[in-house]
C-alpha cells in the first residue's frame, strides 16, 4: 500500500506534457523549438504563472544553518559558487526545482558535491539520513555532527580549488586576476543573445535588452566555465546592470521609474553606441 501511494504521489508531481510528442525527426525541429528545449529549468522569468502571494517570511533555523554550511564550504574552497548554483538549481530537473524550498535545493547541492568529491560516500549519507529520521521519529534530539570517515581529498583533482580559496573564499580568491574592467558605472550596455547550452546565469528575458552599468562587482571565471570546474579559464569582471521594467515586459503597467538589477559577466555584454 505504501509503495502504491508513493507511486501515485510521484506521478502526480511530474510536469505534464501539454503537447503529446515523441522523438522528433531532425527536420521537424526548427531553431525556435531547439532553443525552447535548451532552456534551463531555473530560467523561469517571463513564463506564464498563476498569481502568487508575496510573503516576507523569516528564515527557519535549518535554513540559516544551511546558508552557513554553504558559506563555510566556499570559504574552505571545497566548491565554487557556480558549482552550488548548477548542482542545486539546474541539474535537479524542473519538477524538483519548482517543488522544493529554496534552501532544500542548497542542501541537495551540498550532498552531491561532498559525494562527488569523495569527502563522504553515498552509502554513508543514506545511512545518516535514515539515522536522523529514526531519531526524530522517536523524539530524540540532534546527533553528533562528526563524520564516520574522512574522504581522501588528495585523490580528487577537483579539490585543487581548496588550495587557492582556503581562508579567502570564492570568488574572493580571483581578485586582481581579470585585468582592467571593460565597463564602468554609467555605461550603457546591450546583453548579447547567445545560445544557452547546459548552463548560464544570464536570464533569457534580459538577452537583447539595453541597460546601465551600476558598478563593477567582482572578478571570477564566467559561470559557463566555473560551473564545470574550469577555474583554469581566465577570470572576468561581473557587473551589476540596471534595466527599466517597462523595457523588459511588454504591457508593463507599473510606475515608469521601476527598475530591475541583474549581475552579468562581461562576455555577455557589449557597449551601446
Amino acid at each position: 500500500m505504501a509503495n502504491s501511494a508513493m507511486g501515485d504521489r510521484s506521478s502526480q508531481l511530474r510536469v505534464a506534457f501539454h503537447r503529446l510528442q515523441d522523438w522528433a525527426y531532425p527536420d521537424e525541429v526548427d531553431h525556435e523549438q531547439f532553443r525552447a528545449y535548451m532552456k534551463t529549468p531555473h530560467d523561469v522569468g517571463g513564463e506564464p504563472d498563476a498569481p502568487a502571494l508575496f510573503e516576507d517570511k523569516q528564515e527557519e533555523e535549518w535554513e540559516l544553518n544551511t546558508f552557513v554550511t554553504c558559506e563555510v564550504l566556499g570559504w574552505r574552497g571545497v566548491w565554487t559558487s557556480e558549482e552550488r548554483r548548477r548542482l542545486g538549481n539546474v541539474d535537479i530537473g524542473r519538477t524538483s526545482y519548482l517543488g522544493l524550498p529554496y534552501y532544500a535545493r542548497w542542501l541537495w547541492a551540498v550532498a552531491r558535491c561532498l559525494v562527488d568529491k569523495r569527502h563522504i560516500t553515498l552509502g554513508e549519507l543514506i545511512e545518516r539520513v535514515d539515522e536522523v529520521g529514526r531519531r526524530y521519529a522517536d523524539g530524540g534530539g540532534a546527533i553528533t555532527a562528526s563524520p564516520r570517515s574522512v574522504g581522501d581529498a588528495e585523490a580528487v583533482p577537483r579539490n585543487r580549488h581548496h588550495t587557492a580559496a582556503l581562508g579567502k573564499g570564492d570568488p574572493q580568491c580571483f581578485a586582481g586576476m581579470a585585468g582592467p574592467a571593460g565597463f564602468e558605472a554609467g555605461d550603457r550596455v546591450l546583453v548579447r543573445d547567445l545560445p544557452t547550452i547546459f548552463y548560464t546565469r544570464t536570464q533569457e528575458y534580459l538577452r537583447g535588452a539595453t541597460g546601465t552599468v551600476v558598478k563593477a562587482s567582482y572578478e571570477s571565471p564566467a559561470p559557463e566555465d566555473e560551473a564545470f570546474d574550469r577555474d583554469d579559464q581566465p577570470p572576468e569582471w561581473f557587473y551589476i546592470v540596471r534595466f527599466t521594467m517597462a523595457d523588459l515586459w511588454e504591457g508593463y503597467t507599473g510606475p515608469a521609474h521601476d527598475t530591475l538589477q541583474a549581475e552579468i559577466s562581461e562576455r555577455w555584454l557589449e557597449p551601446v553606441g
